[in-house]
C-alpha cells in the first residue's frame, strides 16, 4: 500500500482540500497529536468508511499546553505514525511546523466559553482555547465533510462540536467510542510515560468507573455515592485525584442525581502522569 502524501504547509493543505471538493469527493479529517495507537486507528477506519478521501493531521499543538506541562517531552514518532497511516489507507498527512500554524504576528484565538469552563478547562487554563483554535484552523484549511474524535477526551469532543455549530463550519463532528487495552486501560499516547508499576495502578481509573456504573445499574443514582466509588478505587492504588464528576452528557452541567443522560468523568495523576477516562451511565 502506498504511503500517504505528506503536506507541511497551510497552502498545500488548502489546495488539496480545494481539489478534493472540486472533484466532488467527500473528505474526512482525523486531527491528532501523533504517537498513534489503535484508538487513533479506529478513527481512521471509520473515516475511510464515511468518506472518499481521508486526511490525518499530526501536530503537537503548543497552544494547548501550559508552561508547566509536558510539551517538550510529549511522545513523538513520525516515522511510526506514517506507517500506521499507510496501513489505515490514509490519503494525506498534514504535518506542519509550529511556525506554520502560529506564524509571527498570529493573534487570533477561538474560545468556547461555557463548555470549556469546568473539569479539564478549570485544571488546565487556556487548554481548550488552544484546542479550539487549532481545530478551527484545520477545519478552515481542509473544509472536511466529517471529522472524527475519540470520546476519551469527552470535554474536547463537546467543545469541538459546539464551535463547529456556532461558526457554521459545515462539518459533521463524530465521536468514537473509547478503545481500551485488554485489561481496560483507556488507550492514550500518555500511557507511554507510565512505568510498569504505574501502568498497573492506572487501572484504578476504569476500575472505579466500572464500580460506579454497576451501582447505577443496581439503582443507585446519588452523585456522591457514584463518585465515591471512583475515589475509593483511586485511593486503593495511591492514585491522586484531579477531579471526579457526574455531569450531563450534553452540557457538562454537574448533576446531583444520575439519569440516562449522565456521564461520569475522572482525571487523576499516576505518579507524574495525568490520565483521564469516562463512561456513560445511560
Amino acid at each position: 500500500m502506498a504511503p500517504p502524501r505528506v503536506l507541511t504547509t497551510a497552502r498545500e493543505a488548502a489546495d488539496f482540500a480545494e481539489t478534493t471538493r472540486r472533484e466532488g469527493r467527500r473528505l474526512a479529517l482525523v486531527p491528532t497529536m501523533g504517537y498513534l495507537h489503535p484508538g487513533h486507528m479506529s478513527l481512521m477506519t471509520e473515516a475511510r468508511a464515511r468518506a472518499d478521501v481521508v486526511a490525518v493531521s499530526i501536530f503537537v499543538n503548543p497552544a494547548q499546553f501550559a508552561p508547566s506541562e509536558d510539551l517538550s517531552r510529549y511522545p513523538r514518532d513520525f516515522a511510526g505514525d506514517l506507517q500506521s497511516c499507510t496501513r489505515a489507507g490514509v490519503d494525506v498527512v498534514f504535518h506542519p511546523e509550529a511556525a506554520e500554524v502560529y506564524p509571527a504576528g498570529h493573534q487570533t484565538f477561538v474560545e468556547v466559553v461555557e463548555l470549556s469552563a469546568g473539569l479539564c478547562g478549570a485544571r488546565r487554563p487556556g487548554h481548550f482555547r488552544g484546542v479550539a483554535t487549532v481545530v478551527t484552523q484545520l477545519f478552515a484549511l481542509f473544509r472536511p465533510h466529517v471529522a472524527l474524535f475519540g470520546e476519551k477526551d469527552y470535554q474536547q469532543l463537546l467543545v469541538v462540536r459546539q464551535l463547529a455549530r456556532d461558526l457554521h463550519l459545515g462539518v459533521e463532528v463524530v465521536g468514537m467510542p473509547i478503545l481500551r487495552e485488554a485489561d481496560g486501560l483507556a488507550m492514550s499516547s500518555r500511557n507511554a510515560y507510565l512505568s510498569k508499576a504505574e501502568r498497573g495502578r492506572a487501572l484504578a481509573l476504569f476500575t472505579g468507573l466500572k464500580a460506579a456504573r454497576r451501582l447505577f445499574a443496581d439503582g443507585t443514582d446519588a452523585a456522591r455515592l457514584l463518585t465515591d466509588a471512583v475515589r475509593d478505587a483511586l485511593r486503593a492504588e495511591d492514585v491522586r485525584e484531579d477531579y471526579v464528576a457526574l455531569v450531563d452528557s450534553q452540557t457538562l452541567a454537574p448533576q446531583s442525581l444520575a439519569n440516562s443522560r449522565s456521564r461520569l468523568l475522572v482525571a487523576a495523576f499516576v505518579g507524574a502522569t495525568r490520565l483521564i477516562d469516562n463512561v456513560g451511565l445511560g
